[in-house]
């Protein structure tokens, strides 16, 4: 066995063997890079109020743990869009959902 194999937990071998485990593993970086990329625009109370969502072929969703936050978020949508189109990410519809209490 390879060293590198060897330091791979079953888990991370487990998602890069199943095509769509490895897929949504793509997804869920790409989740996390688009946030990066955005989160220097988020005021910092507002970005401890959020979380990176889900990537699909029909956008990006910003999940906000609240209300209040969520409305500020959606003001600030056009600035985050034009972000992730000036950097890596193609031009994307980034959607706004309140999470749960």
């Amino acid at each position: 066995m390879p060293a590198h194999a060897r330091n791979v937990s079953p888990l991370a071998r487990a998602i890069e063997s199943s095509e769509p485990l490895a897929r949504l593993a793509q997804r869920m970086r790409e989740s996390q890079q688009r946030f990066a990329c955005v989160r220097d625009l988020l005021p910092e109370p507002l970005a401890s109020q959020l979380r990176p969502g889900p990537v699909d072929a029909d956008g990006w969703t910003l999940l906000a743990s609240n209300p209040a936050a969520a409305a500020k978020l959606r003001q600030l949508v056009p600035e985050l869009e034009r972000r992730l189109i000036t950097g890596q990410f193609a031009a994307t519809q980034i959607r706004v959902k309140v999470l749960p209490a």
